[in-house]
């Protein structure tokens, strides 16, 4: 039975000294994008699903060589006393990259010793997706060399810091999971589009084998309950930009799914 009277009591008694503490509290930000490439007439630009990801300085701010330094990782740092580890990964996205305004997500806790060299550090990851022109203007400053996006195939032949290898592999599983159970696929669409277009943006994340068939994709995207055909005075709208025959032209609708809307049912 406790000998103190009060929590006040109690907390003057207090020692933190007899447990061991985290060496530092970190943020750390995955940020991805889609990125859009010509390939040629009649055909819809390739898409590919890519990360930002920056270079660490060789020095750091007091000209002593960084811990990690040359390696790519992805942006963060250490987080204030008087901030979230939310509002420090918005300050550090904004400090490392110059990006900022991004709506980004939490989904992780990475605690296990020896994670960082530097001793027990404890981060805080978080991710989003954003269309590419969110990342035109990205700078590298403060901590950071070098700024790139890199696609997926990319990724494993860098030499990341810390244990960002198996954070960005968590975070591309949050990400597969936003774009089977949201529309997230429109923020990377124009407002009317065709349904190869739809199928290029689903198929930078999703490995489904429905969509991959275009025999199989044609036949029922259709009937997808997040889109409707586009109409122009009663008629369907087709546009022959992306095909030599015209092909329909489809818009997302107020649909809001509960379940994975890329089901192979449909």
């Amino acid at each position: 039975m406790s000998s103190f009277q009060s929590n006040e009591e109690a907390l003057k008694h207090y020692d933190s000294s007899k447990y061991r503490t985290p060496d530092g509290y970190t943020s750390d930000i995955a940020v991805f994008t889609i990125i859009s490439q010509e390939v040629g007439a009649y055909k819809p630009p390739k898409k590919t699903l890519k990360l930002m990801l920056i270079k660490r300085a060789a020095l750091n701010s007091e000209g002593l060589p960084n811990i990690e330094g040359g390696k790519w990782a992805l942006p963060g740092g250490f987080i204030q006393p008087d901030e979230t580890a939310y509002e420090a990964a918005v300050r550090e996205l904004e400090e490392e990259t110059g990006i900022n305004g991004v709506k980004i997500k939490h989904f992780g806790v990475y605690d296990k010793y020896g994670r960082d060299r530097r001793g027990w550090i404890i981060s805080n990851a978080h991710y989003a997706i954003v269309p590419e022109t969110v990342l035109e203007k990205r700078k590298a400053a403060d901590d950071a060399s070098e700024v790139e996006l890199f696609d997926m195939k990319e990724l494993t032949k860098l030499e990341l810091a810390f244990d960002h290898a198996q954070v960005i592999n968590d975070a591309l599983w949050f990400i597969k999971k936003d774009m089977s159970l949201t529309t997230l696929a429109k923020n990377f669409l124009p407002r009317e589009f065709v349904l190869s277009e739809l199928q290029g943006v689903l198929l930078t994340v999703l490995d489904e084998p429905w969509i991959k068939l275009d025999s199989q994709f044609f036949r029922k995207a259709p009937s997808l309950p997040f889109i409707e055909k586009v109409m122009h005075n009663g008629e369907p709208k087709k546009t022959n930009k992306w095909s030599k025959g015209n092909a329909q032209l489809y818009t997302f609708n107020d649909y809001e799914p509960f379940v994975s809307i890329y089901s192979a049912k449909y």
